[in-house]
């Protein structure tokens, strides 16, 4: 199970230099030396690679389009079987209301409880989602997907959904995780604040090139 804390994702989209399962290795090796809590880990080698270079829990997806679906992170069955499979100790999933392949978010986590026995982050949009989720079943609600769904979408440059956030960890009984656009100590420690069992930080720490692009753009034209 997780333990309360700072979780660093450690995933690199196809076109960065540092995906694979050896660079993303490096950075939970960096990440559990810096006083990381837990890990988040996309595809089954990047999940097999962490397990085998730290000894934090590591949160596992598998990000896949699915024709005919919006929802992404770990659509389906046979997906969170492939996570369970890789050694993961946190299975994450897609719970938005959204249409899922094998029928509903609540179908998923109940089907992935049973057969699988592995714990669930559900991953959420809104307020209603995140009771659904916990009611279903789920072991841990985070706020990840707020402002990615066509319901929710956010501004530039938004910050993280604190709002949704607190309204979750007034309203649950199971540990509320705050995720989605953390990119500084301050926003987390907000999060902790207004209750959040743990909170998950991925560009902000592991994305070289985005924290370049930031620094970058303070630089004045010559």
């Amino acid at each position: 199970m997780l333990q309360p804390g700072l979780i660093v994702s450690c995933q690199a989209r196809e076109d960065n230099p540092l995906r694979g399962p050896h660079f993303m290795a490096a950075m939970a090796r960096a990440a559990a030396q810096g006083g990381a809590a837990g890990l988040r880990a996309n595809g089954p080698a990047d999940i097999r690679a962490l397990k085998a270079s730290t000894a934090l829990p590591v949160i596992g997806i598998i990000k896949a389009e699915l024709e005919g679906y919006e929802v992404i992170i770990t659509p389906d069955f046979a997906h969170a079987l492939a996570v369970a499979e890789a050694g993961a100790d946190v299975i994450a999933l897609d719970a938005t209301a959204r249409p899922h392949p094998d029928g509903t978010a609540r179908d998923l986590i109940a089907r992935v409880k049973r057969e699988l026995g592995v714990p669930v982050f559900a991953d959420v949009a809104t307020f209603d989602e995140g009771i659904a989720a916990a009611e279903a079943g789920a072991d841990y609600v985070a706020t990840t997907l707020s402002g990615y769904t066509s319901d929710t979408q956010a501004p530039p440059g938004a910050g993280p959904d604190l709002a949704l956030l607190e309204r979750l960890c007034h309203a649950l009984d199971v540990p509320v995780v705050g995720e989605g656009r953390f990119e500084t100590p301050e926003q987390v420690a907000a999060a902790f604040a207004l209750g959040a069992f743990a909170v998950v930080v991925g560009t902000a720490i592991t994305n070289p090139r985005e924290i370049t692009r930031r620094f970058v753009r303070t630089v004045p034209p010559r």
